[in-house]
């Protein structure tokens, strides 16, 4: 089977889809659901680090059923009714908890885990039907971008398997620095997400990812690293692939500037 690529992505703001300002992220819906025609398959099932969870160590949600996790605040009540009915993969959990562990990392499985809107959102975006089996692989305490890229490249064997890992997160995320105050530094440090991801030999991309926080307007854009590390997991993946930007916008919320990345060729061009 063909390698996938991997993707990370900048997932909008909340329930977007279930907004009256779903509008907004018309950019960002487009490129969500031209990923499927990328890959040109339906995947075995979707593996997803979200910015939404973390763990002690690395946690595989493991439930043949998984709940839903309404891990956001302020919305209207019909956006806590939401449901993603896709089905888990417990024997993929038991994979990705092998291929963690093997390459020296600790792991755990989870039975109470549900999806966050890390991962339900996209995804009903991406296969509104639900008929993908979906997992989840939570960040690790400490947040450390190393061992972040270092639990993607035990994960890459996953993309001759059909699975479809994908990095949720955010280009941008300073809840505190949004509208007009968020244009520079969200141009700034996308910038250097551009050039440091599209422009740069693997083993140089990678060290850059390491030491990010060296970038201009870096601890702005992210004041706490949780949505960034995504974007470890899924380079971690396709270490040596080439890299492409799927999505762009600026603008967002007033001035916000975000973007997503793929990691590997696509099959369907």
């Amino acid at each position: 089977m063909t390698a996938l690529p991997t993707y990370f992505i900048s997932h909008g703001g909340g329930p977007w889809p279930w907004m009256d300002w779903r509008q907004m992220f018309g950019n960002l819906e487009a490129s969500l659901k031209d990923m499927p025609r990328q890959i040109d398959m339906k995947p075995k099932a979707v593996l997803v680090i979200s910015g939404h969870w973390e763990s002690r160590e690395f946690a595989i949600m493991a439930n043949p059923h998984p709940p839903m996790v309404y891990d956001y605040s302020g919305f209207p009540p019909h956006t806590y009714d939401v449901v993603y009915p896709a089905p888990g993969a417990p024997e993929l959990a038991e994979r990705v908890h092998s291929l963690i562990e093997k390459s020296g990392l600790p792991a755990r499985l989870d039975m109470t885990q549900g999806f966050d809107h890390g991962a339900f959102v996209p995804l009903y975006v991406m296969y509104p039907q639900a008929d993908v089996p979906v997992i989840q692989l939570s960040l690790k305490t400490g947040l450390d971008p190393a061992e972040h890229l270092a639990v993607g490249r035990a994960l890459a064997p996953l993309r001759e398997e059909g699975v479809l890992i994908v990095g949720s997160g955010l280009s941008y995320h300073n809840l505190r620095l949004m509208g007009p105050a968020s244009r520079e530094p969200s141009n700034l440090f996308d910038a250097w997400l551009q050039q440091a991801l599209l422009h740069s030999e693997p083993a140089v991309r990678s060290q850059k990812l390491i030491d990010w926080g060296q970038a201009p307007a870096a601890r702005i854009a992210h004041p706490r690293e949780d949505h960034l590390l995504p974007l470890m997991v899924a380079l971690g993946a396709a270490e040596n692939e080439t890299a492409a930007m799927v999505y762009h916008d600026e603008g967002l919320f007033g001035g916000m500037t975000a973007s997503s990345f793929r990691f590997g060729e696509a099959i369907h061009r």
